[in-house]
């Protein structure tokens, strides 16, 4: 997922991927825990993709307060 892709999609869009992708992560953490995830390099991914999300949605509010 990259950022133009998320400045493409409108705040509920983004809120819906951020919960998703929120789940996503503690579903590899509790794989992790278990010794049950195989793609240990998951965790990165979805970890920077929510923060991706969260800075596209910071920058849409802020574009609406100016």
């Amino acid at each position: 997922m990259n950022a133009q892709e998320l400045r493409d999609k409108t705040p509920d869009q983004l809120r819906d991927a951020l919960a998703s992708l929120k789940k996503e992560a503690f579903n590899l953490r509790f794989q992790q825990a278990t010794s049950a995830l195989e793609n240990t390099a998951r965790i990165r991914e979805v970890r920077r993709d929510v923060a991706r999300v969260k800075t596209v949605l910071n920058e849409k509010a802020a574009k609406a307060s100016e």
